[in-house]
Parts: C-alpha cells; sequence; structure tokens
C-alpha cells in the first residue's frame, strides 16, 4: 500500500481534501494522511460541508502539525504532496525514508468572501484535486516505485488549474 502525505500550512482545507480523496478513491492501494506546519486546529467547517455534498465521510479529520510524521516513530510515507505555495516554500522536516515530493499549489479557498464564493472555492478546489488524484490513480505504471509514483504525482499535476479565482495566501 502507497501511503500520501498532504501538506499545507494550516491543514485545514486543501490538504484535508485531498486525504479524503486519496482515501475514498485510492481503494486501499492508495491511503492519505495530511498535516500542516500550522495547524489552525480543526478542519474548515466548508472543507467538511463539500465532502458531505460529494458523499464521502466527514468525521475523523483533524489539524496536526507535520511533526508528527518526521519522527522515527512515523508511519512509512512513499510520496509528499504539498498543496500550497507557503508549504512549499517553508523548511519540510526530513522525511523518514526519503518518499518522493511534489508540489500541487492551489489557491486557498478559506479566505474567499463572501460565504457562496467561499464554497464555490471549495468545490473548484475539490474538483481540481479529484482530477488529480484520479490522474494517479490511472496511471500506468507501479506506483511502488519511487520513479514510478514521481511521475505519477508530477504529471497529475499538469494541465489542472482552477479558474476564477485567485485569494490571498496568508497564514
Amino acid at each position: 500500500m502507497i501511503r500520501i502525505l498532504v501538506l499545507c500550512t494550516g491543514n485545514s482545507a486543501r490538504s484535508i481534501l485531498g486525504e479524503a480523496l486519496f482515501n475514498a478513491l485510492g481503494e486501499g492501494k492508495i491511503t492519505a494522511i495530511s498535516a500542516g506546519s500550522q495547524p489552525k486546529g480543526e478542519p474548515h467547517p466548508v472543507a467538511l460541508e463539500t465532502l458531505k455534498a460529494h458523499g464521502l465521510p466527514t468525521e475523523g479529520y483533524s489539524s496536526k502539525s507535520w511533526d508528527v510524521f518526521a519522527g522515527t516513530q512515523a508511519p512509512e510515507i512513499h510520496g509528499v504532496i504539498t498543496v500550497c505555495d507557503s508549504a512549499a516554500s517553508e523548511t519540510c522536516p526530513i522525511w523518514p525514508g526519503a518518499p518522493v515530493q511534489v508540489h500541487w499549489g492551489l489557491p486557498d479557498p478559506a479566505y474567499v468572501t463572501p460565504d457562496a464564493a467561499c464554497r464555490e472555492a471549495f468545490e473548484q478546489t475539490y474538483q481540481a484535486l479529484k482530477t488529480r488524484v484520479e490522474a494517479v490513480l490511472a496511471f500506468d505504471g507501479d506506483l511502488s516505485d519511487p520513479a514510478s509514483l514521481n511521475a505519477a504525482l508530477k504529471a497529475a499535476h499538469e494541465g489542472v488549474s482552477l479558474p476564477g479565482f485567485q485569494p490571498r495566501e496568508t497564514h
């Protein structure tokens, strides 16, 4: 089983959606966990609302520090995906096992206002992540091979953009 760590600064929006999508669509061959460099303490309510709207579980998600996955007692991680620019530019911990690391930058929907626009931004983020996760899962190669996993994660990012919103990145 391949385990992906999805990282963002606050671990409340994009990384939660990514974790949920990998776990829902991965059919046991890929699972995900998420964390943040400066966790908000809880998932964003609209992230959970978005998951619920798509029939995905909303229980069991938490906003936690990436330090949980950097120690010697951490679960084995095969790939690390940063989903926000600020987490990608931060100095990340040294991950045990030297997993593949890629960047899937997406605007932060949590800072979009008013509420209707925020919900639409979360939906766009969900759809972009879903497209990427599906592309990884459809990759024709052995994802247990680091080079193949790296190729699949990078290829999944290409060509996926979010039209219509560019919220500010504040943390």
